[in-house]
């Protein structure tokens, strides 16, 4: 048995950290809004999750968007929060140059963690599924 403790931010025998950089992350109101008019979505049980190709640049970049009907600034960035890690944790190590934001539904609140990062890793991997076929040189 390892000692590391269950919340470690390691990957299992590769001695490296799981990160979620800043520079993944969507921040500006215009992403946001073509996403959601242009992008696809995946539905799962605690959240619906929007993606939109880019035309340029690498990888994913993720939003969360917790609206004010959920609930309260805590409970809102307690969902937050909850999500970023289980994004954290499943980033994926190549991916499709997308962007992709994250909307809570209320059960979210009640959920076991193990449910969340199992639908965060499966929206990963529906959206590169989806995106992935596009990929530039691949037919």
């Amino acid at each position: 048995m390892s000692a590391r403790p269950q919340g470690s931010s390691h990957r299992p025998g590769t001695g490296k950290r799981i990160v979620f950089p800043r520079s993944a992350h969507l921040l500006r109101h215009a992403d946001f809004e073509r996403v959601y008019k242009q992008g696809g979505r995946h539905f799962a049980a605690h959240m619906t999750v929007f993606y939109l190709r880019r035309a340029q640049g690498e990888g994913l970049r993720v939003g969360f968007t917790v609206s004010r009907a959920l609930g309260g600034a805590v409970v809102r960035n307690r969902m937050r929060r909850r999500l970023r890690e289980a994004v954290r944790r499943h980033w994926p190590a190549a991916s499709a140059p997308a962007d992709v934001v994250i909307n809570p539904k209320k059960a979210l609140l009640k959920a076991e963690f193990t449910d969340v990062l199992r639908e965060v890793e499966r929206a990963f991997t529906v959206i590169q599924q989806k995106l992935g076929a596009a990929l530039p040189g691949t037919k």
